[in-house]
C-alpha cells in the first residue's frame, strides 16, 4: 500500500512501544500520513528519536514516556496527551514485552504476572481510557498488536502465547462493547518480522519457512495498521488481520514439507 500523505491529517494518534521496532515504524508511517503522533515508550531516548525522525521529516509528534502496565503512568499518559492535542483518533497498542523466552517448569509468579501485566494489561488499560474519550466523539479506532502465537504455540512462550491470546479474546470483546459508540477495534497479527536487525544468514533461514521466501519487514506491519485506522476500513472491526508472508497458512514449512520447493516448476523470470 503506497503512502496517502495528508490522510491522517489533523488527527491524533497514540502508538504505544514506539521507540524502536514495528511499534517505530508505525508511528513514522502515521507521521507520514499527517497525523500528530504521540510516541510513546520506556526508554525515553530512544523515543524522543524517534519523534525527531517524525519531526525532520515535516511531521508533528511529541514523546512521552510511560510504563502503560501502569494505571498512573498510563493516566499520565492520556492526561498529557488530551491536554496538548484536545482529541485522540487512533490508539494503536503495541508496547509488549517479547524476549520472554523462558520453559514453562522454570517460570515463577514474578515472571508469570510481569509478562501478562506488559502483554495484556497494558492493552486494557490504555484502550480502555481511550474509549471512555472517544465514545463520546462516537469515533475513533483502536488497534491491537497480536501474534501466531494466540492461535498456535511457541516453544518456551506459555505466558506470551497466553496474553496474545487474551489480545485476540479482547479485541473481539471490545468490537461488540465499542461499535454501538463508533469506536472500531481490530487485531494486527505480525508473522516473522526483522525488528532487531537479523544477521543475513539468520534472515535467509527463517525466510526458507515462508510462503513468500522471506521474513517481513517492520514496514510492512505499519501499511497495514493505518489501513486499519483509515475510512477505508471503516466497516471492519472485531477483525485480526494477519501478517505473516502465509506462514499460519501452511500445513507443513517448507523444509519439510511432502511436496519441497524442489519439485516447484522453474519458471523464467520476464523482463520488463
Amino acid at each position: 500500500m503506497t503512502q496517502n500523505q495528508g490522510r491522517f491529517t489533523g488527527k491524533v494518534v497514540i502508538v504505544t512501544g514506539a521507540a524502536s521496532g514495528i511499534g517505530r515504524a508505525i508511528a513514522l508511517r502515521f507521521g507520514a500520513e499527517g497525523a500528530q503522533v504521540v510516541v510513546n515508550d520506556v526508554n525515553a531516548a530512544a523515543a524522543d528519536a524517534t519523534t525527531h525522525e517524525i519531526t525532520q521529516a515535516g511531521g508533528l509528534a511529541i514523546s512521552l514516556v510511560a510504563d502503560v502496565s501502569d494505571k498512573v503512568q498510563v493516566d499520565r499518559l492520556f492526561d498529557s496527551t488530551l491536554a496538548q492535542f484536545k482529541r485522540l483518533d487512533v490508539l494503536v497498542n503495541n508496547a509488549s514485552l517479547t524476549n520472554t523466552e523462558r520453559h514453562f517448569l522454570e517460570y515463577d509468579e514474578n515472571w508469570w504476572e510481569r509478562i501478562i501485566a506488559v502483554n495484556l494489561k497494558s492493552t486494557y488499560l490504555c484502550s480502555h481510557r481511550a474509549a471512555m474519550f472517544m465514545a463520546r466523539r462516537r469515533q475513533g479506532s483502536i488497534i491491537n498488536l497480536s501474534s501466531g502465537g494466540a492461535t498456535r504455540a511457541h516453544r518456551g512462550n506459555a505466558a506470551y502465547d497466553a496474553a496474545k491470546g487474551g489480545v485476540e479474546a479482547l479485541t473481539r470483546a471490545m468490537a461488540l462493547d465499542l461499535g454501538p459508540y463508533g469506536i472500531r477495534v481490530n487485531a494486527l497479527v505480525p508473522g516473522s518480522i526483522d525488528s532487531k536487525n537479523l544477521e543475513p544468514e539468520t534472515k535467509r533461514l527463517r525466510g526458507e519457512t515462508m510462503p513468500l521466501g522471506r521474513v517481513g519487514e517492520v514496514e510492512e506491519i505499519a501499511g497495514p495498521a493505518v489501513f486499519l485506522a483509515s475510512e477505508d476500513a471503516r466497516y471492519i472491526t472485531g477483525h485480526v488481520l494477519v501478517v505473516d508472508g502465509g506462514l499460519l497458512a501452511q500445513q507443513r514449512s517448507a523444509q519439510v514439507d511432502i511436496f519441497p520447493l524442489s519439485r516447484f516448476p522453474s519458471i523464467e523470470i520476464e523482463a520488463e
